[in-house]
């Protein structure tokens, strides 16, 4: 068994990414062989872990996985596991899903990891202390190892945090002080892909650097722990391909697919044909399926409405064979995308969909969609279990609904997809939400 550790936190914005990432550095410049993840729906943290790890970064969600897939995917050969959770360690949705509501703290349950928590202590000195004493009570099943105190002013401020913590039985793992702090670039949603980030090796280098001065990692990995799983029975449950050969659309506008849908696709004997819609590929002539992930269509429209050989070559790729497209990649197979700027451009026109980005509205949450036609082998009646995460309006969706989806608390919501059955026998369909499993009942 393989030991791990969360690195949590009370909320967003504490530190968690960027100390997971100079742990995740750091280990690595040590000779360890580390394998991260990440807790909840995210694309952008993972490609960030695979940077600095030098290993792919899986999901682990607890609302839309079971528990064997949850267990078959930490069944890995590593020296440490280190997971980054998701928001603050016990945020999920009001209703449970396949294992739990999505929060970080059923992950630490199920898997037996101990969490690192992360405290911001700007503004504060003891009373940190009662924020660490009630996230390490206030859930047996979930062990708080100890706390990573973040943006620390002076060696006065930290000797009266961890005179606090000291009071009240918390472990100090590590103290980075608030002049030593790095952060990672936003911007458009708020995220940065790994891959867009200028110097990002020596980001990650200055990351670990500070991480090995200024935390006890030998403690961290000592604390490191697991539930002893065995086995995990019976084969694990995966996602089914939707060809044997998926042309697989891949670049700054279509990057967010799940490296554990890939990693089924392949373990269950499909190639995989990458393209880039923004060099103007086209599919592959010899794929039998095309698949068109999620990501920032509409930063690049104009670049995806003049590539036209691969618009015109997917359109003629989906008369014959199914095509797919998740939220950016669904965009990009509608007829038309609005630019913040009120720019209208063509899209691939297989579908009807319109959408624009001139009045920007958040879409985000879990999603439970039952299918009303088929996604490949996903056959009509097939409960999905995914997330979706947004600002494009709806200005048309014409076409028959792929699916019934509803938020997690089982309320309908208007994007339901679209379907279009293609003269050549082709078919082409599209969603708003990412696929994450295939529901258990």
């Amino acid at each position: 068994m393989t030991p791990g550790l969360i690195i949590s936190a009370p909320a967003s914005g504490s530190g968690k990414t960027t100390l997971t990432l100079g742990v995740l550095a750091a280990l690595r410049a040590r000779g360890l062989d580390v394998q991260p993840f990440k807790c909840g729906p995210d694309y952008i943290d993972p490609a960030f872990h695979a940077a600095a790890a030098g290993r792919a970064s899986f999901n682990l969600d607890a609302w839309a996985m079971g528990r064997g897939q949850l267990e078959a995917l930490a069944s890995v050969e590593a020296d440490l596991i280190v997971a980054e959770g998701a928001m603050g360690l016990f945020d999920g949705v009001a209703k449970p899903g396949e294992t739990g509501t999505g929060a970080s703290g059923d992950i630490a349950a199920l898997m037996g990891w101990p969490v690192a928590l992360v405290l911001d202590v700007s503004g504060q000195a003891q009373s940190a202390a009662a924020v660490a004493k009630g996230f390490a009570t206030l859930r047996p099943a979930v062990q708080v190892a100890g706390v990573v105190l973040n943006k620390v002013a002076s060696p006065r401020h930290e000797a009266l945090v961890r005179a606090g913590m000291e009071e009240a039985g918390i472990e100090v793992l590590g103290v980075i002080p608030r002049a030593a702090g790095i952060a990672l670039p936003e911007r458009h949603l708020g995220l940065v892909q790994a891959e867009e980030t200028d110097a990002l090796d020596r980001l990650l280098a200055e990351a670990g650097r500070i991480v090995a001065e200024h935390c006890d990692l030998d403690r961290m990995i000592s604390v490191a722990a697991g539930r002893g799983r065995g086995p995990v029975p019976g084969p694990r449950p995966r996602l089914a391909p939707p060809g044997a050969r998926i042309a697989l659309a891949r670049d700054a506008a279509f990057s967010f697919v799940y490296p554990h849908l890939i990693a089924d696709w392949r373990a269950e004997g499909a190639t995989i044909l990458p393209f880039s819609p923004l060099a103007d590929e086209a599919p592959d002539p010899s794929a039998d399926a095309c698949w068109l992930p999620g990501g920032y269509p509409e930063l690049h429209a104009g670049r995806l409405s003049a590539a036209e050989t691969f618009r015109a070559r997917l359109c003629a790729f989906a008369q014959t064979r199914p095509v797919h497209g998740e939220c950016g990649g669904y965009m990009a197979l509608g007829a038309g995308l609005v630019a913040a700027d009120g720019t209208r451009h063509a899209m691939a026109g297989l579908l009807g969909l319109e959408t624009s980005f001139a009045k920007r509205r958040m879409h985000l949450g879990y999603r439970l969609a039952r299918l009303a036609a088929p996604v490949g082998p996903l056959a009509a009646g097939t409960t999905l279990r995914g997330h979706e995460f947004h600002y494009a309006t709806i200005l048309s969706q014409p076409d028959a609904p792929l699916a019934q989806v509803v938020d997690a608390t089982g309320a309908a919501v208007p994007e339901t997809g679209s379907f279009r059955q293609m003269p050549g026998g082709g078919c082409v369909s599209g969603t708003f939400f990412h696929l994450i499993a295939e529901a258990s009942s």
